[in-house]
């Protein structure tokens, strides 16, 4: 039995623990435990389980029973709707093992990017799919606005560095603005699902920050998902402790918002943040002044600039 099988089948005898409560080993324990012969893809492979007896002999003829028929009344789905399933957590990680195997894709560290497509999905799709080069690389169309791509760990590009590409890519070539959300690098394929809830809360969050069109990681938003997993009435109470008088007169104005917004992502650089809003120095300089007299705070200053960031996050949960 070859390493990739022999793997196989103890990812199956996983799945048999959590469905049957069996624990099936492939090397000896000691004590009182039954030998048997597994068959699995025409070959035999000696296994043992706890117990002696009747009992564990019919046990052992149940389990071989489940490994040999595991495939047998299951219709697998394409791969599109099986790597939706994925990473919507659906499946045991025997079934997303089963998919690495079907496809013949190599495991290994990756991350998911969430694509929000206002236009032209299918268009889309079909873009960044030849945009991919590594054979594991895939991307599925989740639903009539977004795009997933399961991105495979690259020495030389970063994920905020594909991003971007993608986010250029798709613009440049079919005039398309996308929202993109980057899930952190997980270290196995099993762990997607996970990297994949990061990348659709980076795009959702961003925009309540009027950050839409733009890349984002999920670590840009920790912040926001950590208070926003908190009961309403705690932010309440925070939002009460960290109010400043006349706060909505610049949270409820459009340009100010994107102004303060634009700044702070650009690390507290006028310069940086004039070219990025196409804005004159002295205009960006007066709507700083004019977010301080209103709010008390100089956002130029890192301590307020972290002040009124939280005051905005719990504006925009408390007001969606």
């Amino acid at each position: 039995m070859t390493h990739q099988t022999r793997a196989e089948l103890s990812r199956l005898l996983k799945d048999v623990l959590e469905k049957t409560g069996t624990e099936v080993r492939l090397t000896p324990r000691g004590g009182e435990e039954t030998k048997f012969t597994l068959t699995y893809c025409g070959e035999g492979v000696e296994a043992y389980i706890g117990g002696t007896g009747a009992e564990a002999e019919q046990t052992a003829k149940l389990v071989n029973y489940l490994v040999q028929n595991a495939d047998a009344h299951e219709v697998l789905p394409d791969k599109a709707e099986y790597l939706k399933n994925i990473l919507l957590g659906e499946g045991s990680g025997w079934y997303i093992y089963r998919f690495l195997t079907k496809f013949n894709l190599s495991d290994g560290a990756c991350f998911a990017v969430e694509l929000l497509i206002p236009k032209r999905i299918g268009e889309a799709l079909s873009h960044i799919e030849s945009c991919l080069s590594a054979p594991s690389d895939m991307a599925v169309q989740m639903d009539d606005t977004h795009l997933v791509v399961v991105k495979f760990m690259e020495a030389e590009e970063t994920p905020l560095e594909f991003g971007h590409f993608l986010s250029q890519s798709l613009y440049e070539e079919l005039g398309i603005k996308a929202s993109i959300g980057i899930g952190c690098e997980m270290k196995s394929f099993l762990e997607i699902a996970s990297s994949y809830r990061q990348a659709s809360t980076a795009v959702r969050v961003s925009t309540l920050f009027r950050s839409d069109f733009k890349v984002h990681t999920y670590r840009e938003y920790l912040l926001v998902k950590m208070l926003e997993d908190l009961p309403k009435d705690r932010l309440k109470e925070y939002m009460e402790q960290f109010y400043v008088e006349s706060a909505e007169e610049v949270f409820e104005d459009a340009d100010m918002m994107e102004t303060a917004e634009r700044f702070l992502e650009n690390s507290l650089n006028i310069s940086e943040t004039s070219r990025d809003l196409f804005m004159h120095r002295n205009t960006l300089m007066y709507r700083l002044d004019k977010i301080e007299r209103i709010t008390g705070l100089n956002i130029r200053k890192f301590s307020d600039a972290v002040t009124f960031r939280v005051i905005t996050i719990l504006y925009k949960l408390l007001n969606p």
